[in-house]
């Protein structure tokens, strides 16, 4: 590919800078419950067209919102007293060569199935659920059917996206605080913690504080005097966790925690964080796609970030989807197995309708430890290179839900 431009990034890489800001939202999060859930319906679209026709039919099921319902929390147990909202938005493919995909019926039990699997304590059956699936537009639905055998899809949309690698420690441990609290064996030891879980972290020269907020399940909690007293042991464990961790870094950081901060003693429920179902979606915050993290799972706001919601849209020509996925694999690609580089940048533009596999421009900006730029550009241009030959292979990764993207 001829249009690959490389340069030097002329700042210093994020670790050796003194302000780094980084937040996750975690599995019972509203924003996440929407990305996830629509990836989920797409890579079921994929599977449904694929078993019925041999290949993937157009569709993008971004457009997903989870409104928020209404409970009684009271210690010892609350009741729903009106349920949540899922809307499904956007385009799906009903029917091609005769045969027919009862999208509906997929749609609703790809939520309930995932909601059954993530949610201990939301039950299916009571969440209300609009379709709003539409047929796509003509042209738009003629790029799969201008492909010929063996050739990659045109792009569907002007685009362009932006990876980096590698991550640093504060992006890390945030990412990898919430997957503890959302562990299994971390609710097993604390199983009155839901899983609606947010961790901001931010580092100021060598100190890392997150603050981190979780429900706990007010069926678990008798009294405000018992929700303290949880509180604090979760405090102590993730203070252990995050400080496990610290320690395996050469430059020491200094970490702190705070936790569910908008507490109140002598409130009773007006001054404590609980939920009926372990998410705020129940009657806090609602949902929609694309405001959760971005594909590599955090939300780093030092960073350049992609406009595009990757979740839910089609794996085989969306550029919204793949560019934001297979830019995040060549800057690690460059990173991991190219000498002397200290962090990189991917860069990909798309023009609506040419082949996937040829992007307008690919843009690589790197940070060099030693050595000069010149001496790794060749092998830049082989990393890239392989990557879009191998675009297809790429796509069906992510049509079976093989890359994670939140």
């Amino acid at each position: 590919m001829s249009n690959i431009v490389i340069e030097n990034l002329n700042t210093q890489p994020l670790q050796e800078q003194k302000l780094e800001i980084v937040e996750r939202k975690g599995l019972g999060h509203p924003d996440y419950i929407c990305d996830s859930l629509m990836d989920r319906v797409s890579v079921n679209l994929c599977s449904e067209y694929l078993k019925k026709l041999g290949y993937i039919l157009h569709h993008n099921t971004d457009k997903g919102m989870l409104v928020s319902g209404k409970v009684e929390g009271e210690l010892g147990g609350g009741e729903i007293v009106d349920p949540m909202l899922l809307v499904f938005g956007d385009r799906a493919t009903f029917e091609a060569d005769g045969i027919e995909f009862d999208i509906e019926n997929i749609v609703t039990s790809t939520a309930k199935e995932w909601f059954s699997e993530n949610l201990r304590f939301v039950d299916p059956s009571q969440i209300q659920y609009q379709i709003e699936l539409k047929s796509g537009s003509s042209e738009l639905t003629d790029i799969f059917r201008r492909k010929k055998k063996n050739e990659v899809l045109g792009a569907n949309d002007t685009s362009a996206a932006v990876g980096f690698a590698p991550s640093t420690f504060t992006e890390w441990i945030v990412h990898e605080t919430e997957k503890h609290l959302n562990s299994s064996t971390f609710k097993k030891e604390y199983p009155e913690s839901g899983e609606d879980v947010k961790v901001m972290g931010v580092r100021n020269n060598n100190d890392i504080h997150l603050t981190v907020a979780m429900p706990l399940i007010d069926s678990y909690i008798k009294s405000e005097d018992e929700y303290f007293k949880r509180k604090n042991e979760i405090i102590n464990e993730i203070d252990e966790f995050v400080s496990k961790y610290a320690e395996t870094e050469n430059n020491l950081p200094s970490t702190s925690i705070s936790f569910n901060t908008l507490d109140e003693p002598g409130k009773g429920l007006n001054g404590i964080y609980t939920t009926v179902t372990g998410t705020s979606a129940e009657d806090a915050d609602c949902g929609q796609v694309g405001r959760g993290n971005r594909v590599n799972g955090i939300i780093p706001l030092n960073r350049p970030s992609s406009a595009e919601a990757a979740a839910g849209k089609n794996p085989v020509s969306h550029v919204g989807k793949i560019y934001n996925a297979l830019s995040h694999r060549i800057a690690y690609r460059i990173y991991n197995e190219i000498p002397d580089v200290s962090e990189a940048y991917v860069w990909l533009l798309s023009d609506i309708g040419k082949p996937i596999d040829a992007p307008r421009m690919a843009t690589t900006q790197i940070s060099m430890e030693a050595g000069t730029l010149d001496s790794v550009k060749t092998e830049v241009h082989e990393v890239i290179n392989s990557e879009l030959e191998n675009i297809q292979q790429f796509c069906m990764e992510l049509a079976k839900g093989k890359i994670p993207l939140y």
